[in-house]
């Protein structure tokens, strides 16, 4: 069966951690060699690590793997593991005296799915390392996306589950463009062709109450109940085409538009939405496209992650 995931990139391999106590876990994205990447943040509540790094202006040219993880601020201990499994096989960005590990992260909050002392720490990031493979990418409830939860607005008992997506494109030219998303939103997820709701905020009977049109009615008027940082989508497109760090911030940038086609409503104050892009290059690429086109081809990839997140996972929460 063909590969339609992030794995279908070669050079890429992902592991999940996913916690047994609590609905909670982390995702490891692996480079077999390190990869040149870019990141966005939209969102009004980030949680990051290493972003700075990534800024086109700025030295560090190489990544070695990216984290996603559940567990709010708290779950940025994840990388931690992630750098100690990489620097026990001496992988990292050569300073002479040692190789340091460049390991970017971002974090979504899903503190209200069980026992919030419990998160996903070093030992949970390095044990992701482990189970990363290149075999298609597991979906759903898995991974950074076990406790994932959408639209929220009216609470979380009336809530969806959230999950991991992955999709991938592959050109008659070779090019491959691929998402991995772990949707954790305030909104509701819409489909990305029919917008059709898939997933979100429920009212009593179990049909969907349709966020978007209860704004518009004027039926919500603040978010004001919300939890500060409470929400946040995640993840990460990748391209085999060469790259430069400008480039991949400017695919980043536009693969936010499949958020926007598929969440609804996104980028909130609330939401800490972060995307990364990564070049894993096949040097015969070199050139065969240009960065709009790939930028256009990764927020499709991302909406068709998006959708497959919440429809891998069981749902209502």
């Amino acid at each position: 069966m063909e590969n339609l995931t992030l794995t279908a990139i070669p050079g890429i391999r992902v592991g999940h951690f996913t916690e047994t106590r609590r609905p909670t876990g982390c995702t490891v994205v692996l480079f077999d060699v390190p990869a040149v990447a870019g990141v966005d943040v939209r969102g009004g509540a980030p949680g990051t690590r290493e972003t700075d790094a990534l800024a086109p202006l700025n030295l560090v040219d190489q990544t070695h793997a990216i984290v996603l993880a559940g567990g709010s601020a708290f779950g940025l201990d994840a990388a931690t593991g992630v750098v100690r499994y990489l620097r026990e096989r001496d992988i990292g960005f050569d300073v002479g005296v040692a190789r340091i590990p460049i390991v970017p992260a971002a974090i979504l909050f899903d503190l209200h799915t069980g026992d919030p002392t419990i998160y996903p720490d070093a030992d949970a990031g390095y044990r992701a390392c482990l189970a990363a493979t290149d075999a298609p990418v597991t979906e759903g409830a898995v991974g950074a996306g076990a406790g994932a939860t959408v639209g929220k607005l009216l609470g979380i008992e009336r809530a969806s589950r959230g999950g991991s997506g992955s999709f991938a494109f592959k050109l008659p030219s070779g090019v491959q463009v691929a998402a991995l998303v772990i949707v954790n939103a305030v909104g509701d997820i819409r489909h990305p062709q029919t917008q059709a709701i898939l997933a979100g905020a429920r009212q009593a009977d179990g049909s969907f109450a349709d966020l978007a049109a209860r704004i518009r009615a004027g039926d919500i008027a603040r978010f004001a109940p919300l939890p500060p940082a409470s929400h946040t989508t995640i993840g990460l497109v990748a391209v085999n085409v060469p790259l430069t760090k400008p480039e991949l911030t400017k695919v980043a940038h536009m693969a936010h538009d499949g958020l926007a086609r598929t969440i609804s409503p996104v980028h909130t104050l609330f939401d800490g939405d972060t995307l990364f892009a990564v070049s894993v290059p096949d040097p015969a690429l070199a050139g065969a496209t240009d960065t709009s086109c790939l930028g256009a081809l990764a927020a499709d990839a991302v909406a068709e992650a998006v959708a497959r997140g919440v429809m891998s996972a069981t749902f209502p929460a």
